[in-house]
């Protein structure tokens, strides 16, 4: 079972650098948190390096440009990297096809439109109606307020009987968006796959993303990493596969079920919930600080 923490400062010295959520750990998708961006400013002052890793659909600068508009300080962090960013490469790559039917907000059609100086010569994606498509790339719902995945049902039964692969750009299930729960392209990838469709991911909990991290970190070998989020099935499982250990962020998606104190969550209620998830973090604690 997790020890449980009050402090990033309480094991920061075994670990030279954090893959830390963004969404439930650093911000609730509308301001950030300021104990927990304190806390990853002094970890950078003593030496560590920080990746914000997150599984937004979109390309790391417009995930930077968001975290500056909230107000997270540059210090806090040394890059991001995000899902986009590893499903960008895989899209351009032709993973899906050339023609694709896109399922999700305006603010993800950079996803499409910003092509990385890699793919620059590649042939170019075309976004088209269902009918026309060759693979369906999702980066959330059409109305990530009101949409449920069932409501792609019949759209989802056709694409899949025409063996459509779905590229999903943002593996989270949900988020909350300050006091508001919202369906993520996760949620839709893994209904087309109830139905029988093929799905692709590239974000937490799967290795890409990961491998992008330590590619642009090149602390070497040794490294000694350590994975923060509020995600049992992205973050926390993320962490087991990659070998690495994690601090389990209670008071986020999960927080109702450790208690009414959100920063101190009960332990026998905790060890009973992750029992039935089949997970193991290493630490955990109510909200990062």
């Amino acid at each position: 079972m997790p020890r449980i923490i009050a402090s990033l400062a309480e094991i920061s010295a075994g670990y030279d650098a954090l893959f830390c959520d963004l969404w439930g750990c650093l911000h609730n998708g509308k301001q950030p948190y300021p104990a927990a961006v304190a806390a990853l400013q002094a970890y950078r002052a003593q030496g560590g390096k920080v990746c914000l890793m997150t599984n937004a659909p979109r390309p790391s600068q417009y995930v930077i440009a968001q975290l500056d508009r909230m107000g997270v300080p540059r210090d806090a962090w040394d890059l991001v990297v995000s899902s986009g960013d590893a499903a960008q490469d895989a899209m351009f790559a032709g993973a899906v096809g050339l023609k694709v039917w896109h399922i999700g907000t305006e603010k993800d059609l950079v996803f499409f439109d910003d092509v990385p100086e890699a793919h620059a010569a590649a042939a170019p994606i075309r976004r088209v109606e269902l009918a026309e498509a060759e693979g369906i790339v999702a980066s959330g719902p059409f109305d990530e307020i009101k949409e449920t995945p069932e409501d792609y049902r019949a759209r989802f039964l056709d694409a899949r009987d025409r063996g459509l692969p779905m590229l999903c750009a943002n593996p989270d299930i949900v988020v909350d968006l300050g006091e508001t729960r919202i369906y993520c392209a996760g949620a839709l990838a893994e209904f087309y796959e109830s139905l029988g469709g093929q799905a692709l991911y590239f974000g937490k909990p799967h290795a890409p993303i990961y491998q992008r991290a330590r590619q642009l970190m090149a602390l070497g070998e040794g490294a000694r990493y350590l994975a923060v989020g509020d995600g049992i099935g992205t973050d926390i499982l993320g962490a087991e596969q990659q070998g690495i250990d994690s601090i389990f962020v209670t008071g986020g998606l999960a927080a109702e079920a450790f208690g009414k104190d959100v920063e101190n969550p009960d332990l026998g209620l905790l060890e009973d919930w992750l029992a039935v998830q089949q997970r193991c973090p290493t630490y955990a604690m109510g909200r990062l600080r």
